[in-house]
């Protein structure tokens, strides 16, 4: 990415938004747009310039939310509807994050009682391994139940 890309001039950065952005038009860059893969609102002095010459490969807009590899085509403009969505998601995040959890599930499906934080990620992830962990017992009797009569052919 182009370090130099934050340091571009307004007007340079609303004349490269116009010219890579074949999707909507821009008029400044304090306009939203709605980035339909992270499901943020971003606004035009916030998107990234990225590549060209001294970055890797050809130069483009990139969503600024870190993690999010969206591109123009992936934002949309944020009509009533879409901003009421947002602000109703920002709302239950919020809600969410004051709570504090009672219990966090182990690696092994048991809730544990939990006085730290933590990562709620690696929790649903655990909980979504569980059932494979448990069929990776099976597989050498499904293995030897495949075998022809006999043995191996082989």
């Amino acid at each position: 990415m182009l370090s130099t890309a934050a340091r571009l001039a307004n007007d340079e950065k609303l004349e490269a938004l116009c010219l890579f952005d074949q999707f909507r038009a821009w008029h400044s860059l304090d306009e939203k747009r709605y980035c339909l893969v992270c499901g943020k609102l971003i606004t035009g002095r916030q998107i990234q310039l990225a590549g060209g010459t001294h970055g890797n490969g050809p130069l483009g807009l990139n969503c600024p939310t870190i993690g999010c590899n969206s591109i123009p085509m992936d934002w949309v403009l944020p009509t009533d509807e879409i901003l009421a969505r947002v602000e109703k998601l920002v709302e239950e995040e919020r809600k969410a994050s004051a709570l504090k959890p009672a219990a966090v599930t182990s690696g092994d499906g048991k809730a544990v009682p939990s006085h730290k934080p933590h990562n709620d990620f690696m929790s649903r992830l655990c909980k979504f391994a569980l059932p494979f962990k448990r069929n990776l017992r099976t597989v050498p009797q499904i293995a030897a139940s495949l075998e022809p009569p006999g043995g191996s052919a082989g």
